[in-house]
């Protein structure tokens, strides 16, 4: 019987090579910036000649909007979760608030990413573009159906505060305080997503007085 030595075949290898590289792409990008990340530098991250990184990836560019396709799969994770979602419209909405403090304000490399969108967006406006559109514009959309339902059922009151944008903002807000502050400051998560709740389902709800 011959035992599996746990050494990838060469074409388990290549199959695996493009996330190899987009996974090496990201830490240089963080560390260095766009300008400054040299493609050679991210083949040596994984051991492989420049070619052949251009060989899955033509130009820098085009890797860098790989890399954020690549990084953005949490947000894809939040939608398909959100469809599952059960519970009345208030409990929902704050399952959903949750969600996405943990599956994205909580990975280290969707935070990283609002740094590229501030820092390279007026670069790749057409990348920024597309990842509200296919990502967040979905999010919010169900978000605003909830919020709708919620109102149409009583549970929430008719006010300026029912929109997903505002809904979310205090999350971009703490993802901001994180990428400023890192390890250095304690920024209690758990009481800051408890506050949130807070505001956004007291400030919903209907009042019985």
């Amino acid at each position: 019987m011959v035992e599996n030595s746990g050494k990838l075949t060469r074409a388990e290898q290549k199959a695996q090579r493009p996330i190899q590289i987009l996974d090496a792409a990201f830490e240089e990008f963080v560390e260095r910036g766009f300008m400054a990340t040299r493609v050679e530098d991210i083949a040596d991250r994984i051991g492989v000649t420049k070619g052949t990184i251009y060989v899955y990836f033509p130009t820098k560019e085009e890797l860098f909007s790989a890399m954020i396709r690549h990084i953005s799969v949490p947000f894809e994770v939040v939608l398909t979760e959100a469809n599952e979602l059960s519970g009345t419209c208030t409990e929902r909405l704050k399952s959903l608030i949750r969600l996405f403090y943990e599956r994205v304000l909580e990975n280290r490399k969707t935070r990283e990413m609002l740094r590229f969108v501030v820092a390279e967006g007026s670069r790749f406006p057409e990348v920024v573009d597309t990842h509200f559109r296919e990502l967040m514009e979905p999010i919010f959309a169900r978000t605003q159906v909830l919020l709708d339902e919620g109102t149409h059922l009583g549970e929430f009151r008719r006010a300026p505060a029912a929109r997903a944008s505002i809904i979310f903002a205090p999350v971009l807000s703490m993802a901001v305080e994180t990428l400023i502050f890192g390890n250095r400051k304690d920024l209690d998560l758990p009481s800051y997503i408890e506050a949130h709740l807070d505001i956004v389902i007291n400030g919903l709800a209907v009042s019985r007085g």
